[in-house]
C-alpha cells in the first residue's frame, strides 16, 4: 500500500520516519561500511548507524504499544523523545552518537512550544527542529571537522531555512541540501579525496533525511552515490587508503589505540569537567545527551583512564572498549583477516560483576541494563565479535528468546554455526558455562550445556515498585518479592528473611550446589546469612557466592 502524503509532523509520522530510516540505512549499511575511512578506517559506520536506529525504532514501538490497550495515542513529544532516547542509549560509534544528538535536538523543539506539547508541527517547526539538531550536534563534538556528518547536517538546516511550504517541502529541501554537501565532502577532507569517497556518516544522514521525505510524501528518494563524479572523474574507482594517510588526518603518532563508549548518569557540572579531562586524554570526543543521562564517545590510548574519568563524574555503564589493532588494520584498503577460533560462547548478563565473571570464563558478553534489553542487532554484533566458526548463545532471560533467535538466524546466514540454549537466568548460564568444553564435538558440548542449564532452578529477590496481583497474592509497593522460575512465590517485609524462605523452598526438592549472585543494593550480610543457613540445614549442599554489581535485582539464586 502506498504511503499517504501528509503535510505535518505528528507522532505517527515520527513512527513512520523511524521505520523508514532503519530500512534505508539497513539497505545501505554494507556500502556505508565500505567507504568508512574517517576518523578511523574500521569499516563499521553503516553498522553503527543501523544499530543506533534499531534502538530508536524499538523505543518508538514501545511507546505506541503502551497505548494499544488503552485510549488515545502518543503525543508528538512522546514519540520524538522515545526516538531520541532510544538512539541515545543504543548509540554506536562516532556516527551513531552524533545521530543521537541530532534526534535529541529535534525532539527538544517538538516539545518546546511555549511550554506546551504541540500535537503536530508544520513546515516552520520542522525548519526550526533541523537547525536545532545541527547546532546541538556540532556543540557536542569537542573539535568539529568540516567534511563530515556535521557539515552535512548544517547544510540540511541551511537549505531548509531557505525553503517555504509544508513539512514535505521542507524535508525535501533539507535532503537535497544534504546531498549537495555530501558530494563536496571529499574536497573538504583530504583523506576522503584520496580514497575517492564521500563521508560515511554524512551518507548515513542523507539516507535518514531521505526517509523523512518519504514519510511525508510517500515517494522514495533517489539513491546517493558514494563516489561523486567530482572525485572519480565519472568512474567509480576507490583508491586504497594507507595507514599513513589516516595518521596524517588524525595525529602525528597514528592516533589513539582504543575507542571507548559508555552511558553515563551524571549532572551537568560533572559532565563539563569530564569533557575537559577526556579532551586532554584523546580525540574524536563526542558527549551527547542531557537531563542526567549521557552517551560518551572518545578515542584514547589509555582506555582505563577514560573509564575512570566516567566513574569520577557519575555512574558509567554499558561500557564498550574497541582496540584499533591488528584486527582492524588495513593494507591496500583491505582488512587483514584474523584467524577464527573454532568455538566461542556469547552471553547476555545483567550486571558488571557477572560480565567480569563470564569474561574470565572466556565468554563474549553483552551487558543488559534493567528495562533496556539488548536489540537483535547488538546480539548479532556480539556473535560476530566472538570471531568463531561455532558459537553458543546464552540469552539468560526468557523475554529475550525471540530476540536471540532472530540474532542467531542472522548470524547463520553469515556462515556462523550458532546454537541457542534457552537460558532464562544468568545462574543457568553460569551452570552451562561451567561444563563448556570447546574440545568436544559441537553437538555434544551443546547437549551438556543445555542439560546443566535445565537442571538449574533459578530465583530472584526484588522489591515491588507498585501494588499488583501476583501468584502469591497481592503485594504492595516496597514489599520484597521472591520469584522462583519466573513466578512470585514469596511476599515478605524484609530482604534476608524473604531470600531465606525462597532458598528453603527451592532446596526442598533437593540440590547439590547453591549459587548466589548478590547485587550492590542487597544487605551486606545476606550472603553470609544464607551460606550459614545452607551449611547448618543442608549438609550435602555447597554454596558459591558472586558479586553481580548493579544487576537490577537484589539477589539471584541458582540451585543445581
Amino acid at each position: 500500500m502506498a504511503q499517504v502524503p501528509q503535510t505535518f509532523l505528528d507522532a505517527l509520522a515520527v513512527r513512520t520516519w523511524c521505520g523508514l530510516a532503519l530500512a534505508a540505512v539497513g539497505r545501505a549499511r554494507a556500502e556505508i561500511d565500505a567507504i568508512n575511512v574517517y576518523p578511523v578506517a574500521d569499516g563499521d559506520t553503516g553498522t553503527n548507524l543501523y544499530l543506533t536506529l534499531e534502538s530508536a525504532a524499538t523505543a518508538v514501538e514501545a511507546v505506541f504499544a503502551g497505548y494499544e490497550t488503552g485510549a488515545g495515542e502518543p503525543s508528538l513529544a512522546d514519540a520524538s523523545h522515545a526516538m531520541a532516547h532510544g538512539a541515545l542509549i543504543g548509540a554506536r560509534g562516532n556516527s551513531g552518537t552524533i545521530l543521537a544528538q541530532l534526534l535529541r535536538g529535534m525532539a527538544q523543539v517538538f516539545a518546546d512550544d511555549a511550554g506546551r506539547e504541540a500535537p503536530r508541527i508544520d513546515g516552520a517547526g520542522l525548519r526550526l527542529a533541523l537547525r536545532r539538531a545541527a547546532d546541538s550536534a556540532r556543540q557536542a563534538v569537542a573539535h568539529p571537522v568540516e567534511g563530515t556528518v556535521l557539515t552535512v547536517a548544517s547544510a540540511a538546516a541551511e537549505a531548509a531555512e531557505g525553503a517555504e511550504g509544508d513539512c514535505g517541502t521542507i524535508a525535501r529541501a533539507a535532503y537535497e541540501g544534504a546531498r549537495t554537501a555530501l558530494a563536496a565532502t571529499p574536497e573538504q577532507l583530504a583523506v576522503l579525496g584520496r580514497a575517492g569517497v564521500v563521508d560515511a556518516g554524512g551518507q548515513g544522514l542523507v539516507a535518514v533525511l531521505g526517509a523523512l521525505v518519504e514519510a511525508f510524501t510517500g515517494e522514495a528518494v533517489r539513491e546517493t552515490p558514494t563516489v561523486p563524479e567530482a572525485v572519480s572523474g565519472g568512474h567509480a574507482r576507490v583508491e586504497p587508503v594507507s595507514d599513513a594517510d589516516l595518521c596524517a588526518e588524525r595525529s602525528d603518532d597514528g592516533g589513539p589505540a582504543y575507542e571507548v563508549i559508555y552511558l553515563l548518569e551524571a549532572d551537568d557540572p560533572a559532565v563539563a569537567r569530564l569533557r575537559a579531562r577526556l579532551d586532554a586524554l584523546g580525540d574524536s570526543l563526542v558527549v551527547v545527551g542531557g537531563d542526567g543521562l549521557w552517551n560518551v564517545h572518545v578515542h584514547v590510548d589509555d582506555a582505563g583512564a577514560a573509564v575512570e574519568a566516567g566513574v569520577e563524574a557519575g555512574r558509567p555503564y554499558r561500557i564498550r572498549i574497541t582496540h584499533f589493532g591488528l584486527g582492524d588494520a588495513h593494507t591496500g584498503g583491505e582488512r587483514l583477516p584474523r584467524e577464527r577460533v573454532q568455538r566461542a560462547v556469547v552471553a547476555v548478563v545483567p550486571g558488571e560483576g557477572l560480565a567480569g565473571l563470564y569474561s574470565e570464563a572466556g565468554a563474549t558478553t553483552v551487558l543488559a541494563r534493567p528495562g533496556e534489553p539488548p536489540a537483535s542487532g547488538e546480539l548479532v554484533q556480539a556473535l560476530r565479535r566472538a570471531h568463531a566458526r561455532e558459537v553458543v548463545l546464552l540469552p539468560n532471560d526468557a523475554e529475550l528468546r525471540h530476540t536471540a533467535a532472530a540474532a542467531a538466524e542472522q548470524a547463520r546466514t553469515e556462515g556462523i554455526r550458532v546454537a541457542l540454549i534457552p537460558t532464562r537466568s544468568a545462574v543457568q548460564g553460569i551452570a552451562a558455562l561451567a561444563v563448556h568444553e570447546s574440545e568436544r564435538r559441537f553437538d555434544e558440548d551443546v547437549v551438556q550445556m543445555t542439560a546443566a542449564a535445565g537442571a538449574t532452578r533459578y530465583a530472584e529477590v526484588v522489591v515491588a515498585e507498585h501494588e499488583s496481583w501476583t501468584t502469591a497474592g497481592i503485594c504492595q509497593a516496597g514489599d520484597v518479592l521472591g520469584l522462583i522460575d519466573g513466578d512470585v512465590a514469596v511476599i515478605g517485609p524484609e530482604v534476608t528473611a524473604t531470600a531465606a524462605t525462597v532458598l528453603d523452598r527451592m532446596l526442598q526438592a533437593g540440590g547439590e550446589l547453591v549459587t548466589l549472585v548478590v547485587g550492590d543494593e542487597a544487605p551486606e550480610t545476606i550472603a553470609e546469612h544464607l551460606e550459614a543457613r545452607v551449611r547448618e540445614s543442608y549438609l550435602a549442599v555447597d554454596t558459591v557466592v558472586y558479586r553481580g554489581g548493579r544487576q537490577g535485582t537484589l539477589l539471584l539464586i541458582g540451585v543445581e
